[in-house]
């Protein structure tokens, strides 16, 4: 075989390879596209869904619905069964329409406070010194009972009248009182503040304010409330009852020592 006649022959190869190889990319392109190109099912949101809603809400209410898009138009983790989500608690809010991707969603422990929020409940967190808030006994979980003292009126030397009772009952702790390095309260130093964070419905929630705004703490170093620890389990209510001087002083006597106190001797 001459030199050019090999030439040729080499060069033929080489084109012959080329055009397989362009052939090759075009079909495995070609595929790639087609297969970007079907469409698959995904789960949108038929409503919005509000941050802390846990998947056995959304699909017990019926919150998402069946879709199919371009396989390219998928977002990262996005579901096809309300099975991937069931177990788990919307993190963020997802709104009508947009595809349901398991990156909006978490455990319970991420979401926080707001996992225990639902319908008319609100977290309200107020700073109280470590006696009113029972520091280093409270911990997140617990129940307690709000007692109040409060001004009802003055005598008629213009002597106010105070008042007990409990105001609010059962309220949850959602975040109990720690000091920085996380543990209770420090009870020698009273007066440090606390902070407590409660569950309330919105309409404890005025209460609650009222009760830490206009308590009379004149008397007393504790700010006029405390919260008073309920039982973990068998908890129960006596009546409701106001206590006074009067009712302090008077309550269980006969008739002959209500008769001296009301002497003054």
């Amino acid at each position: 075989m001459t030199y050019q006649l090999r030439n040729v022959t080499i060069a033929i190869g080489l084109g012959l390879l080329a055009a397989v190889l362009t052939l090759v990319y075009v079909t495995n392109y070609r595929k790639h596209v087609q297969h970007g190109q079907q469409n698959v099912g995904v789960l949108v949101a038929a409503t919005d869904i509000p941050a802390g809603t846990s998947g056995a809400q959304i699909a017990a209410g019926h919150m998402l619905k069946q879709e199919t898009v371009p396989r390219t138009a998928l977002v990262p983790g996005a579901i096809s069964s309300p099975e991937q989500i069931a177990r788990l608690v919307s993190t963020d809010t997802v709104m009508a329409g947009e595809q349901v991707s398991t990156r909006r969603f978490g455990n319970s422990t991420q979401l926080g406070v707001r996992a225990q929020l639902k319908g008319t409940m609100r977290a309200v967190q107020v700073s109280a010194n470590p006696n009113q808030i029972l520091a280093g006994t409270l911990r997140a979980g617990d129940h307690v009972d709000l007692v109040a003292n409060l001004k009802g009126g003055s005598t008629t030397g213009g002597d106010p009248i105070h008042f007990d009772r409990i105001v609010l009952r059962n309220l949850l702790i959602l975040r109990a009182p720690t000091t920085a390095d996380g543990k209770g309260g420090n009870l020698t130093q009273p007066n440090q503040t606390f902070s407590v964070m409660f569950a309330v419905t919105d309409s404890q929630a005025s209460k609650l304010m009222y009760v830490t705004r206009n308590s009379d703490g004149s008397g007393s170093p504790d700010g006029g409330w405390a919260l008073e620890l309920r039982p973990v389990t068998n908890g129960a209510d006596g009546p409701e009852k106001v206590e006074s001087s009067q009712t302090v002083l008077l309550d269980g006597l006969g008739a002959a020592e209500r008769a001296r106190v009301a002497g003054g001797h």
